[in-house]
């Protein structure tokens, strides 16, 4: 689907009109969106548009890195949004240009939609134009991080805290897959940062230095969520050392049960071998309470070995 929204020098919008019109002497500035669009429809990005092939190569091929790159009559960029449900990266691709911006993207980006209908709602256009538009979309991309972040955030307390009462194995399970999710953000959100740093740092975007405290202040919100993803993969390395250390507590704890019974065990299993053995001649065995004495000094040597590690502190 290509849908138009042009606005004329006399502050009028008009929507939906045909591409062979937005050329025309009246049009002030134009914005053209490529919502998930057919093989028909994407060719006009070189018939109608006659953008560069190897920008129009990287937006049918994805999913190409953010970045920025210059053209002769136009300047292309590439951001990626995050589905919030699956953590996909959904690459969105816009060309700018004197007097326009063109979008193009396969799935529906409701950041973009955002930003496509307050301009609907609009009743003065006087801030508005291909720039500002360019700054809409990337600040709406960017604020959706902060809901992921905070979600997952919250995830790795009901982790720490288990008020559920799970399971180790899937505590660990869980916080594996949340450190997955932690790692698909950082490689969305870091390359982000590096693009907006360059976007800041051009001097061929007039319209972005124009408003450089708005897109520093994008920046300035890329590095916070770079700094709250780290700081959770810290937080979920730190819980994993932690239950790690806990399960190998419980390892030792309960090797050291087993070897102190083992330890007890060990004189009354020798004193069983030596009356085991099928000699002719042991004169206690000729007693006639000799097994009941037997069975009272095996009993007495496991009662103070007992209260032996006892003392020593090994069942505390």
């Amino acid at each position: 689907m290509i849908r138009t929204i042009a606005i004329t020098k006399d502050q009028q919008l008009h929507k939906d009109l045909p591409l062979e019109k937005l050329s025309e002497e009246g049009i002030m500035w134009y914005w053209v969106d490529f919502s998930e669009p057919t093989p028909s429809e994407t060719q006009k990005l070189d018939t109608v548009f006659q953008f560069h092939p190897l920008a129009i190569e990287d937006c049918i091929h994805n999913l190409q890195r953010p970045k920025l790159d210059y053209y002769d009559e136009h300047t292309f960029f590439v951001m990626h949004a995050l589905n919030a449900k699956t953590l996909e990266k959904e690459e969105v691709d816009l060309f700018n240009g004197d007097g326009y911006i063109v979008t193009y993207h396969k799935q529906v980006c409701p950041e973009l939609e955002q930003v496509w209908n307050r301009l609907l709602r609009e009743r003065s256009f006087n801030v508005w134009d291909e720039f500002h538009v360019l700054h809409q979309i990337f600040d709406k991309v960017v604020d959706n991080y902060f809901p992921i972040v905070y979600a997952i955030e919250d995830h790795i307390n009901d982790i720490e805290d288990n008020t559920k009462e799970l399971s180790m194995e899937t505590l660990l399970e869980q916080l594996f897959d949340t450190r997955a999710d932690l790692l698909t953000m950082r490689q969305t959100v870091h390359p982000m940062r590096d693009l907006m740093y360059r976007i800041l740092s051009s001097h061929r975007l007039d319209g972005v230095r124009e408003r450089k405290e708005y897109f520093s202040d994008i920046y300035d919100h890329l590095l916070k969520v770079s700094e709250l993803i780290e700081s959770n993969r810290e937080m979920t390395q730190d819980i994993r050392d932690s239950y790690m250390s806990l399960n190998s507590h419980e390892t030792n704890r309960t090797m050291q049960i087993l070897t102190v019974i083992s330890t007890i065990f060990m004189p009354l299993t020798f004193i069983v071998g030596v009356y085991g053995m099928n000699f002719s001649y042991m004169p206690e065995l000729d007693e006639r309470y000799a097994y009941f004495v037997v069975l009272f000094i095996m009993f007495v040597i496991a009662v103070i070995m007992f209260l032996w590690f006892r003392r020593k502190g090994w069942f505390d």
